[in-house]
């Protein structure tokens, strides 16, 4: 693959991968049976402003990306469009997709949501852009601290999980899918769109970022 052919398929990559991510959200918030944890949040934040998850979405995702300044983190362009990009989604999605009054319709519509949300986490990530904000501070926390990535994960997401339920995000069993399985999802997806490279035609795949981070929004 040239290089010009590259990068014109990783930017594809990029911004299908981004709002494909945003609607998998979407359809999250429409199942009512659980979202991921820092949509727990965005949801709370957005019962508590009156503005709409996506808006929250994007003043939450400018705001963590200032806390890289002092971690000595260097956004890329995936990062400044995931903040951008997965709300707008999120909120066009969101227009369309019809309510969900049963149980039968909302299992289904969890159960897709969390399955796009892997193939939208392998796109953007496979793109190698860089990663999103909360991903980067995550990171940043790691190295700055010298604790583990695990560990900061799961303190940052217990925290935002947290503060979104006590404002009103939903938490369910959809939440508790997620955190088992978007992990496998990622990596088999971050596998399927691994872009080849333009001198050999191997595939590189999120080149200089922690795999085993399993970067998402």
């Amino acid at each position: 693959m040239s290089t010009q052919g590259q990068l014109i398929r990783r930017l594809v990559q990029l911004y299908l991968g981004l709002a494909l991510y945003g609607a998998s959200s979407a359809l999250l918030v429409e199942s009512g049976l659980g979202l991921e944890p820092w949509n727990v949040l965005h949801q709370g934040l957005a019962e508590l402003t009156g503005l709409t998850i996506g808006v929250v979405s994007i003043v939450v995702g400018a705001a963590v990306l200032l806390l890289w300044i002092p971690l000595r983190q260097r956004p890329g362009l995936g990062t400044v469009s995931n903040v951008f990009v997965v709300g707008i989604a999120m909120d066009g999605a969101l227009a369309v997709v019809p309510e969900a009054d049963t149980l039968p319709v909302r299992v289904p519509l969890m159960l897709a949501g969390i399955l796009l949300n892997g193939v939208a986490t392998g796109l953007y990530i496979a793109a190698r852009f860089g990663p999103g904000p909360r991903d980067g501070l995550m990171t940043g926390l790691h190295r700055r601290t010298g604790r583990s990535i695990r560990l900061m994960r799961t303190a940052v997401e217990v925290a935002v999980v947290v503060t979104g339920f006590a404002l009103g995000g939903t938490i369910g069993v959809g939440t508790l899918l997620y955190a088992v399985s978007i992990g496998p999802l990622a990596q088999l997806f971050l596998r399927v769109f691994a872009v080849p490279s333009a001198s050999d035609g191997s595939t590189v795949v999120a080149g200089g970022q922690p795999r085993r981070a399993i970067l998402r929004r």
